[in-house]
C-alpha cells in the first residue's frame, strides 16, 4: 500500500505513535508518506520506503494567525495526486480529521477517491475536543471519516459519551517496539546515577498540568524518607519550574535530576527500578508501556486507559488521581521487597509483549484493506 500519515511532529504520544506506526509499515514493505509542518522527532534516520513532505505556510499581513489548515489541505491534495496514495491516516482529530475531509472533497471533485482513517489519541477528545469552539467540527469529522480508531476502550467510551457518534470506532491499542525498548545491562550508567546502590525512580512526560508532575515530587519525597533512592525527571514543559521549586522546598534537589527531552529514553528506563505516572488523564499511557517493556513496574493513577495496561498488584499498583500517600506507600512496598520487585518486573515485560508492534501492525493493515475494498476504482 501507499499510505499517507498526518500527525503532530512533536514528543507527544500521538506523534510518537504515528511515526513508529509508519516506520513499522515501511519495514513491512509499504510506502509511507509523512505530511506535516516539521520532520517528526522519531523520524531521525534514513529508512527505506519512508518519505517526508513538509507543509509550508506563507506569512501574509492579512492573517493574524497563519492558515495552517488550508496549507495542509492543499498539501494533502498535492501528495495524494502526485504520489498516488491509496489511503490517508490522520492522527489526532484537531485539526487533521477536518482538514482530511476537506482534502477528500477536493479530490472527489477531480474523480479521485481516497479513504481517510482518523485515530483518536486522547486530549483531542477529552480536553480540547470537548470545547464549544471545536466540538461540532470534531463530531462532524469523526462521523465523516471512512474509518475511526481509538487507542483504548476507555477513549472509545469517552468519545461515544461526549459526542453523537454514528461511526463505528475500532479499538487498536498503542504499541511498543520491543526491538528498541528492552532491558539492557547499563550497570555502569546506573552506578553513575546511584553510586551507593540507591533505587532509581523515573518519570517521563511533556510536563503539562494534566501529567501532575508535582505529584511525582511529592511521592518521591515520601519514598526518600523510607528508601535511599534517586529520581530521573525526563522531559520538559510548562510545569517543570514548579517541580524544581518543589524539590527545593523539600530539600531533595541532590536526589533529583531534571534531564529535559531525551531521544534515548530506553537507556534511562534500563537503569530504572520503578516508573511513576500520576496523570489526571491518560487515554492509554504510552510512557508507562515503554517502561514496562524495559521490565520496570509502574505506580500510576487509575484513570482513562491506564488500567488496561498497568494491572493492579501484578505489573505495578494503581491509585486514585492525587492520592500521593497511596502511591508512595505502594512504591515503598515494592522497592523494599526484592522478591516482589523481581516478580513485578517480569510481569511488566510479559504484559508489554501483548502490545508488541508486530502484534498491532497487522490490525492496522487489515483495517486499511477493509476500507480499500469499499472504495470505487
Amino acid at each position: 500500500m501507499n499510505i499517507g500519515i498526518v500527525c503532530y511532529p512533536t514528543y507527544g504520544g500521538s506523534g510518537v505513535v504515528a511515526t513508529e506506526l509508519g516506520k513499522g509499515l515501511a519495514f513491512r514493505g509499504h510506502k509511507v508518506h509523512f505530511i506535516t509542518y516539521r520532520q517528526p522527532t522519531r523520524l531521525n534516520s534514513y529508512q527505506q520506503n519512508v518519505y517526508y513532505h513538509e507543509v509550508g505556510v506563507k506569512d501574509y499581513p492579512l492573517f493574524e494567525y497563519a492558515p495552517y489548515d488550508t496549507a495542509l489541505a492543499s498539501k494533502l491534495v498535492d501528495v495524494v495526486k502526485h504520489e498516488k496514495l491509496d489511503i490517508l491516516h490522520v492522527h489526532y482529530a484537531i485539526p487533521h480529521a477536518a482538514v482530511a475531509y476537506m482534502a477528500k472533497q477536493i479530490l472527489k471533485s477531480q474523480n479521485i477517491n481516497i479513504p481517510v482513517v482518523t485515530t483518536l489519541h486522547g486530549t483531542d477528545i477529552t480536553l480540547v475536543g470537548n470545547h464549544p469552539a471545536f466540538a461540532p467540527v470534531v463530531e462532524f469529522s469523526i462521523n465523516n471519516s471512512d474509518g475511526v480508531t481509538a487507542v483504548s476502550h476507555s477513549l472509545k467510551e469517552d468519545t461515544v459519551s461526549s459526542f453523537k457518534i454514528s461511526k463505528e470506532i475500532q479499538v487498536i491499542h498503542n504499541f511498543i517496539d520491543l526491538a528498541r525498548f528492552k532491558k539492557t545491562n547499563k550497570d555502569h550508567f546506573k552506578k553513575a546515577i546511584a553510586p551507593d546502590g540507591e533505587k532509581v525512580l523515573s518519570h517521563v512526560s511533556n510536563f503539562r498540568k494534566v501529567k501532575r508532575v508535582d505529584d511525582v515530587i511529592h511521592v518521591f519525597h515520601k519514598v526518600l524518607q523510607k528508601t535511599p533512592s534517586k529520581l530521573l525527571m525526563i522531559g520538559d514543559g510548562p510545569e517543570r519550574q514548579s517541580a524544581e521549586l518543589l524539590c527545593r522546598q523539600h530539600n531533595i534537589c541532590s536526589h533529583v535530576r531534571f534531564l529535559g527531552k531525551q531521544d534515548a529514553i530506553e537507556e534511562l528506563l534500563a537503569v530504572s527500578d520503578l516508573f511513576i505516572m500520576p496523570s489526571e488523564s491518560e487515554s492509554f499511557g504510552l510512557a508507562a508501556l515503554e517502561a514496562m517493556a524495559c521490565e520496570v513496574p509502574v505506580i500510576s493513577s487509575n484513570t482513562g486507559g491506564i488500567p488496561e495496561l498497568n494491572l493492579h498488584k501484578k505489573t505495578g499498583f494503581l491509585a486514585d488521581v492525587g492520592d500521593v500517600d497511596a502511591m508512595a506507600k505502594f512504591a515503598i512496598k515494592i522497592l523494599n521487597d526484592e522478591a516482589m520487585l523481581k516478580q513485578f518486573s517480569k510481569n511488566a515485560f510479559e504484559q508489554a509483549e501483548k502490545f508488541d508492534l508486530q502484534q498491532i501492525l497487522p490490525k492496522y493493515e487489515s483495517f486499511y484493506m477493509s476500507l480499500l475494498e469499499g472504495v470505487p476504482s
